[in-house]
């Protein structure tokens, strides 16, 4: 697999969120705003970056039977590392997301591509792998986060743009799954559509001979 492919492929073809259903506790619960869905999201990239570097490093010196207890102690270090640092310098968003950040440790995504991925590929592949990954579940998290925003409270990014309230059910809980139901839904019509076009240009590029 080439490199590029490393990296694009967490982007959206195996988009962790919206294909492949990992991690969405967080998802669910941290989404009510798209500022809140992306510092969840950079926090779950900077976890799994580089807990798949270490894990990348390790994997020759930790025996198989005690390679997942070694991969979620290298996981809860660096969450214990981004807790401080976000308690130093964004006590805001730190609040905001709460016990979001330390169940990061459990999150299915980083220990899957821990054991799935870095356990079995060399530093630059895993860091590859981590950014692409990452990036499609911080993107993720933000759409859904601006969505529920913008129908829930009639604003983008804390930016108020529509008086009055919004849709309240958007903001509380029943929101994460009505929006995550709706982008999954239209994201399997676009992809139904390109692959219903690829077909018909192949079919016109080696027609059928009579």
């Amino acid at each position: 697999m080439s490199k590029a492919s490393i990296f694009t492929r967490g982007l959206l073809k195996e988009n962790a969120v919206f294909v492949m259903l990992l991690g969405l506790c967080p998802v669910l619960g941290t989404t009510t705003s798209a500022i809140n869905g992306l510092g969840m999201g950079l926090a779950t990239t900077f976890v799994l970056l580089m807990s798949n570097i270490v894990v990348s490093l390790i994997k020759g010196f930790v025996p198989d039977k005690v390679r997942i207890p070694a991969f979620i102690v290298v996981i809860a270090s660096f969450v214990t590392v981004l807790q401080l640092v976000m308690q130093a310098f964004t006590p805001g968003l730190f609040a905001a997301l709460g016990l979001f950040i330390p169940l990061i440790v459990v999150n299915c995504l980083i220990l899957g591509r821990a054991e799935a991925f870095a356990s079995k590929n060399n530093t630059l592949d895993s860091i590859l792998d981590a950014l692409g990954m990452g990036l499609g579940f911080t993107f993720a998290l933000t759409l859904l986060g601006a969505v529920r925003e913008v129908l829930g409270s009639g604003s983008l990014f804390d930016v108020k743009f529509m008086e009055g309230d919004g849709m309240l059910v958007f903001v509380l809980a029943p929101g994460g799954f009505f929006g995550l139901g709706f982008i999954i839904a239209l994201l399997n019509i676009y992809k139904r559509k390109q692959e219903a076009k690829a077909k018909l240009q192949k079919v016109e590029i080696n027609p059928i001979k009579k």
